[in-house]
């Protein structure tokens, strides 16, 4: 496990402060003064988690982000125990900085159960290890990215090995694609002891789920995001459903695609596949988009 694995993992490590009250640190978004999006998600469901039983597995959220994160200032998490029935058990979360609420998470946890078994299939797609890792990737892109740019996303992704299966949308501005996007992940270094917990792993997962999952979008319209700076944009809601257990230290799929984009919004989803071919995780996001003004 490299250092940067392990400052994710202390992240995620919130401190209980009261009953069903907990507090978190931040790092700043790599391009943006805000804190990163995933990481509020993956925090708010780090502390719904910790007030069920363990016998429980996360298998949905639904997520609001209501204001932009200050990561210079802590957040803290309020759980109410909204109900614990026989098979599911259902929590709120509200995240909160400087006395506003700037992000709110309803969990659901689900005590296992056999049932009905269909999925979609897997892709056909590269072996991960045929594709460059980020720090062969984006040194190719230096040239349209502002000064530090580079070293900040580099940092930002030291803890996750996180690979492009076609080109990032800032490897092809100006050349509209079909709005689609696939990326292999895994954590950089396996968890073991504490750290293999099957929450944590939703939870990391959560994490990583917001990194790209508007790039389909941005695919369409031949825009290379905010790396490049020409759209302004922000997550506004997330979703997801944990289908079938996985482990985030193993290679895993993320196919994402844009349905529609209008009125400064796009719509995003995308499913998450073990390297085996399991359906893992469904994902739903709309975030603001929009093209920035010209300076007159």
């Amino acid at each position: 496990m490299n250092d940067a694995l392990q400052s994710l993992l202390d992240l995620l490590d919130l401190e209980q402060i009261e009953e069903d009250i907990f507090r978190g640190t931040s790092d700043a978004a790599p391009l943006v003064p805000r804190v990163f999006g995933g990481q509020v998600a993956a925090q708010a469901l780090v502390a719904a988690g910790r007030t069920v039983p363990e016998d429980r597995s996360a298998h949905s959220l639904h997520a609001y982000f209501l204001r932009p994160g200050d990561p210079g200032a802590p957040i803290v998490y309020t759980v109410d125990r909204i109900r614990d029935g026989h098979s599911f058990t259902t929590r709120r979360v509200v995240a909160v900085q400087h006395g506003q609420p700037i992000f709110h998470l309803s969990a659901s946890f689900q005590l296992y159960e056999d049932g009905l078994e269909h999925q979609e299939p897997m892709p056909d797609v590269p072996d991960p290890l045929t594709l460059p890792t980020a720090d062969e990737l984006l040194p190719r892109y230096e040239h349209l990215f502002a000064p530090g740019v580079t070293q900040r996303m580099l940092q930002a992704r030291a803890s996750i090995d996180l690979r492009y299966v076609d080109e990032p949308p800032f490897g092809s501005v100006g050349r509209p694609r079909e709005p689609k996007s696939q990326v292999w992940f895994r954590t950089n270094g396996k968890l073991d002891g504490v750290a293999d917990h099957p929450l944590l792993h939703v939870c990391l997962a959560t994490y990583v789920s917001d990194m790209t999952l508007l790039d389909s979008i941005l695919l369409a319209h031949g825009r290379g995001g905010w790396a490049v700076g020409d759209i302004v944009g922000a997550s506004l809601d997330h979703a997801m459903w944990f289908h079938r257990p996985f482990r985030v230290d193993d290679w895993l799929l993320y196919d994402q695609e844009s349905p529609s984009a209008s009125g400064g919004r796009g719509l995003a989803k995308g499913r998450i596949f073990t390297a085996d071919g399991r359906l893992a995780v469904s994902v739903i996001q709309e975030g603001v988009m929009r093209v920035p003004r010209a300076k007159k």
